[in-house]
């Protein structure tokens, strides 16, 4: 799996992500699991929650976008958290994305909880290439 980091001095109220892929599944894995880290300590949650999720995007940094947004949205309409997935990606414009995501309900009882995010902003989204690789940028408002 890739890597993620948190960007400090990118928005104060918000959260700002960096994330590193090897290619583009990896990277929507990557920034997936970075979500899920925001809201819970997921390290030990039992992956008992089973979706497939299909979205398409008219530009990459779009895609990664409302790959977000549809996990934010589970979490706060089924109080799931997702901190497994398989991603496909591909096209060349729009791009169609195919995922299963393993994950289970949010349990403050089993789990120490994180921030609540709320959305993803368009501030600073970008997705692009880097060392032979892919880097997206995102702001998650909390």
């Amino acid at each position: 799996m890739g890597q993620w980091r948190l960007l400090e001095d990118i928005a104060l109220a918000d959260c700002a992500l960096e994330v590193d892929g090897r290619d583009l599944p990896d990277l929507f894995e990557t920034a997936a699991a970075a979500l899920a880290r925001i809201m819970v300590d997921a390290t030990a949650l039992p992956l008992t929650v089973d979706r497939a999720i299909a979205l398409e995007g008219e530009t990459l940094d779009l895609l990664l976008y409302d790959w977000i947004s549809e996990l934010i949205f589970l979490k706060d309409r089924d109080r799931e958290v997702f901190p497994r997935s398989e991603v496909d990606v591909e096209g060349g414009g729009p791009f169609r994305l195919r995922a299963r995501v393993w994950g289970c309900p949010i349990d403050p009882d089993r789990s120490a909880l994180g921030a609540d995010p709320k959305a993803v902003t368009f501030h600073r989204l970008s997705v692009e290439t880097h060392d032979g690789g892919w880097r997206a940028r995102l702001v998650i408002d909390v």
